[in-house]
């Protein structure tokens, strides 16, 4: 069952609720506009395009992108250098941008708790392997690079 509990089962589970809500309960509320849709299309493209280029890092340095191990190395360059989840911002980013594609207005309230979830399953425990596994790389890295943005 570990492989139902990572991120993006999460961001599936979540994309569907967003499409049956935009679909079937819209509720008479609407964003709908030319801005909303360039909005959209820069949220799923720069998500797609970040969790790309964070997958590149974790080639290049020969390690897991598998959220419950622990990686062989500590990530601090590319992406990593702005942002310590660079995956899990895309995830967001990918989910907000299709809330607004599909018009799911009340769906937007999915990303603030799938950014919950992301950290409490996922960020939380891994950082916390990582803070054992690299002591004080890690909080080096996590002095001078945010969890999110």
């Amino acid at each position: 069952m570990k492989w139902v509990d990572m991120p993006p089962v999460w961001l599936i589970g979540c994309a569907a609720l967003a499409w049956a809500q935009g679909r079937h309960l819209p509720f008479g509320l609407s964003l709908a506009h030319p801005v909303t849709l360039l909005l959209a299309g820069i949220c799923v493209g720069g998500g797609l395009m970040l969790a790309l280029l964070a997958v590149i890092e974790f080639k290049k340095h020969k390690t897991t992108i598998i959220p419950h191990e622990t990686p062989a190395t500590l990530i601090q360059s590319g992406v990593f250098a702005r942002t310590r989840n660079p995956i899990y911002l895309a995830d967001v980013f990918i989910l907000a941008g299709l809330c607004l594609y599909w018009d799911a207005v009340l769906a937007l309230t999915l990303v603030p708790i799938l950014v919950w979830i992301l950290e409490r399953r996922f960020i939380d425990p891994e950082e916390a392997r990582m803070r054992r596994e690299f002591r004080a790389d890690f909080a080096r890295y996590a002095k001078k690079t945010r969890r999110w943005v």
